[in-house]
């Protein structure tokens, strides 16, 4: 009975809580993060659809991750919101457990899918020779089948496999499950990208070095400048996003640590972030992706036809 009575108590003073103005000015940021998340994916998903000048390889691996990180926004994020704002919502195991579903698979699949992003970088930079045999159509369609599979394996597996804390919506993974999902959704695919983008960056400081018979120190330099601002935006981004719940699952898989689950929360909200950056980071840096943000936002594609335009 002890339990009950502490649930009730808790959902009587959150219902007293709930109608501040802090919380609903959360609410309203949340809101925000996950609109600027689904609006800025979802141009880059119409700039690949509509646009024949990207359909490549390359591009539909950043499809496959536009796509999960729009359902984070679409689902994950309006669902999480909801379950803040009323965790005693009538509805909130049932929300709770597609909530958990969905933010491990989706999570897991935009982790995944910028770890072939990476591998395909590799083979553009490293092996410019070998890159049309190596990365296909076929291969990125195997590449996008094994992110998806093994996202919504673990997603599944790990939901059903989690407990509920305190009888409030907050699945924590079993000892052995947080572990392998730290493992394969985070670990393996952050050192792959760590050697694949050393590896990268090693090979343009050659190119560059290589240039400088031809042109002056100051184009190399630039170069040079280049390619380390965009590793360390692509690197940083993503370790400073997802290094915080990983690390916290870590910990309280293999050591049993209790945390608050406030700090969970937050750790959270700093992994799904990355959904809202990520358009920005693997789309806007390149020149015809923009080209194409401007078409499609200044209406062009409903007065014309601008499907083999030019992108530059």
């Amino acid at each position: 009975m002890e339990p009950l009575t502490n649930q009730t108590t808790f959902c009587a003073n959150w219902e007293h809580a709930s109608a501040n103005s802090r919380t609903q000015w959360l609410c309203f940021v949340l809101g925000t993060l996950a609109t600027v998340t689904m609006c800025g994916n979802l141009l880059v998903i119409l700039s690949i659809i509509y646009f024949k000048q990207l359909h490549t390889p390359t591009n539909y691996l950043v499809l496959s991750l536009a796509v999960a990180d729009l359902l984070v926004g679409a689902v994950v994020i309006p669902f999480s919101t909801a379950l803040f704002a009323n965790p005693c919502w009538y509805l909130q195991d049932v929300v709770c457990f597609l909530r958990g579903v969905f933010d491990i698979a989706l999570c897991s699949a935009s982790i995944l899918n910028l770890c072939f992003i990476s591998i395909d970088r590799y083979y553009a930079v490293c092996q410019p020779l070998n890159y049309r045999t190596k990365i296909n159509v076929p291969v990125t369609a195997i590449m996008i089948l094994i992110t998806w599979t093994v996202s919504i394996v673990c997603g599944t597996v790990i939901t059903l496999g989690g407990r509920k804390i305190e009888s409030r919506c907050a699945f924590v993974q079993g000892l052995k499950l947080g572990a392998v999902a730290a493992v394969v959704a985070f670990y393996i695919p952050a050192i792959i990208m760590i050697t694949i983008y050393l590896k990268i960056f090693h090979v343009a400081q050659k190119q560059a070095r290589s240039i400088h018979s031809t042109h002056t120190g100051e184009a190399v330099s630039k170069m040079e400048k280049k390619a380390t601002r965009t590793l360390a935006i692509v690197m940083g981004v993503f370790f400073l996003c997802w290094s915080p719940i990983a690390l916290f699952g870590t910990f309280l898989s293999l050591n049993n640590f209790k945390v608050p689950l406030i700090a969970m929360e937050i750790f959270k909200w700093f992994g799904w972030s990355n959904s809202m950056l990520n358009p920005f980071i693997y789309a806007y840096f390149y020149s015809w992706f923009r080209c194409a943000f401007r078409i499609i936002l200044s209406g062009k594609i409903f007065k014309g036809k601008y499907t083999n335009a030019k992108l530059y």
